[in-house]
């Protein structure tokens, strides 16, 4: 059987001890920082109560064009989540994004991948053109619970798992409990927890070096976080730039006005808020395979792309989790790439995605 392995208990401690030390200012830490459904349509599936929460990023915004992509919704999850669903083949690539972004992180590559295959991206609660309801948590479990609804709400099979940030142990959550539905793993940035034995104590270091980490457990201390996190439209920018955001040309009103959409009000920004908190409290659980998931999933193609600037999952603590979890996985490191490789270096990342997938078919 597989089973939760909580984030809590050493990893936690051993962070908050390191950097709880000095106090956070206000001032200091908002500075730091089914079938597919058709547009404005939904159709009710799964076994959790329909959420009211409407999201703040309306169906038909394109931003100006940069993302032209046509808005699907299922409630599958309990909630309004909204994908989009494009192109069509053989493979079938799931995006899954991560803190604080939403599914126009990969906005340079869809097309690109799409040219030959299914790609499906999807936002998560709280996040992008999907809905923030207030009556739920936001913890990793919560996550994976919504992952795996909407799989199996549209029975995707045959998935390559794209995943960047914490979109990493959501993938592997869903991963771990639907291992037949997996064909390969891509990691973007995205730990791969996979019951390794020196899992907690990789996210004690990393988190002891990381400086969005440090400002989380400090903020949490001094009872800011939900103050400074529920300003995501206001310090957007101030928070990838701490994450290790690199190329400061892409930067447009267009391109900030994107990434601001989705938290115009600090209830808005409940994922933002629930997943920093999640750390910072423990509540967050990773999924724990069993001896034959863990073998099953070892056996499959894997690739992992990492940018050396990554500043908050830093490839000295998560390339070897990632090679233990897939003992014949690819790496690509990206020498001057960021946190957010998509971003910084997305033609790359495009083409090693395509090549990974085309030599693994």
């Amino acid at each position: 059987m597989n089973r939760l392995l909580p984030l809590t208990l050493s990893a936690v401690l051993a962070v908050a001890a390191q950097v709880a030390a000095q106090p956070v200012s206000n001032a200091a830490g908002a500075a730091a920082l089914s079938a597919p459904v058709h547009s404005q349509t939904q159709t009710r599936s799964g076994d959790k109560p329909m959420s009211q929460a409407i999201p703040a990023v309306a169906p038909e915004e394109t931003f100006d064009g940069t993302w032209p992509f046509r808005a699907h919704y299922t409630d599958a999850p309990g909630f309004r989540m909204h994908y989009i669903d494009e192109g069509s083949g053989p493979e079938t690539l799931l995006l899954l994004h991560g803190e604080p972004t939403w599914s126009y992180l990969f906005r340079q590559q869809i097309p690109v991948w799409a040219a030959r295959h299914r790609v499906i991206a999807v936002d998560h609660m709280g996040f992008g053109k999907s809905a923030a309801p207030q009556d739920r948590t936001y913890w990793l479990q919560d996550h994976i619970d919504n992952l795996e609804r909407f799989v199996l709400a549209l029975n995707l099979r045959d998935i390559t798992l794209v995943m960047h940030d914490f979109g990493g142990p959501v993938g592997m959550g869903l991963a771990i409990r639907h291992p037949d539905r997996i064909k390969r793993i891509v990691s973007v940035e995205g730990p791969t927890p996979a019951g390794q034995p020196d899992l907690m104590e990789r996210l004690s270091a990393n988190g002891a070096i990381s400086p969005w980490f440090q400002w989380i457990f400090k903020a949490e201390k001094e009872g800011v976080l939900e103050q400074v996190l529920g300003q995501l439209d206001y310090n957007i920018l101030s928070t990838l730039k701490l994450n290790g955001f690199e190329r400061n040309e892409i930067i447009t009103d267009t391109w900030l006005r994107a990434y601001r959409a989705p938290f115009p009000t600090p209830a808005h920004a409940a994922g933002g808020i629930g997943w920093a908190k999640g750390f910072a409290t423990g509540a967050h659980q990773f999924e724990q395979p069993d001896a034959a998931t863990k073998a099953e999933l070892a056996k499959k193609p894997a690739l992992a792309i990492w940018g050396e600037a990554d500043l908050t999952l830093h490839a000295k603590h998560f390339l070897p989790l990632f090679s233990q979890a897939f003992p014949k996985g690819r790496i690509h490191r990206l020498p001057g790439v960021g946190h957010y490789s998509p971003e910084d270096a997305p033609e790359i990342v495009a083409r090693l995605v395509a090549e990974f997938v085309e030599a693994s078919r």
